[in-house]
């Protein structure tokens, strides 16, 4: 009897990992050019994701002045967040698509590298990959273009919070320049950072100009 009232409550433990089950993205970048030089960003179809990213080695910075203070790369990210269920279903709608489903995605265009993107969709019995550096598919294209803008929101937002901890001045630059990414695209998904604007729109201790940045900032990320 007791063996049966184990073996149950082991199954009862089993099942939420059971209704786990389904479709999962995975967009994995790399470009040594950058820092980070590696990204992985998982997505579940209701937005719960996690995202992971490795420095590698940076690269020397053009120009550079022993005078100017030390610019502050975003550490290394490996967090689960949670991005929109709009936005979710529209990487979920690309990959059901059938350019995607080809696999067939790098235009191998004479491009500037941008980075190369592996996209890979996988079910219980299926899995599809779609690799480019530059594809010839719009849609995917955009894709990989939307991805990349969401891991920059998600390392702009470890960024500052180093910033906050070690160059508190560092801030005014960092948020003006989050605002403008924001503005032409290069920063998607804010409802992912928005634990760090929150503090940093309720900081007394930081700049006026910070906080109200943060609060245009805050109130773009429900939209």
């Amino acid at each position: 009897m007791r063996t049966a009232s184990l073996l149950l409550a082991l199954a009862s433990l089993a099942l939420p990992s059971l209704a786990q089950d389904g479709p999962v993205f995975k967009a994995d970048f790399t470009n040594p050019g950058l820092v980070p030089s590696h990204w992985v960003l998982t997505i579940r179809p209701d937005g719960s994701s996690h995202f992971h990213s490795e420095r590698g080695n940076p690269p020397a910075r053009a120009n550079a002045s022993t005078t100017d203070p030390p610019e502050v790369d975003p550490p290394n990210v490996d967090r689960d967040i949670h991005l929109s269920a709009a936005f979710a279903a529209h990487v979920f709608q690309i990959a059901r698509s059938s350019p995607f489903s080809r696999g067939d995605c790098e235009s191998h265009a004479k491009v500037a590298f941008q980075g190369w993107k592996k996209l890979t969709v996988s079910g219980p019995e299926t899995e599809t990959v779609c690799a480019f550096n530059y594809s010839k598919e719009k849609q995917i294209q955009g894709l990989g273009d939307s991805l990349v803008s969401v891991a920059n929101t998600i390392l702009e937002g470890a960024k500052l919070e180093a910033l906050l901890q070690y160059d508190r001045l560092g801030l005014d630059r960092e948020t003006e320049y989050m605002l403008d990414g924001v503005k032409d695209g290069r920063m998607q998904q804010l409802c992912t950072i928005r634990g760090i604007l929150q503090r940093l729109a309720g900081d007394e201790t930081v700049m006026g100009r910070v906080r109200k940045r943060a609060q245009l900032l805050l109130a773009k990320s429900g939209e």
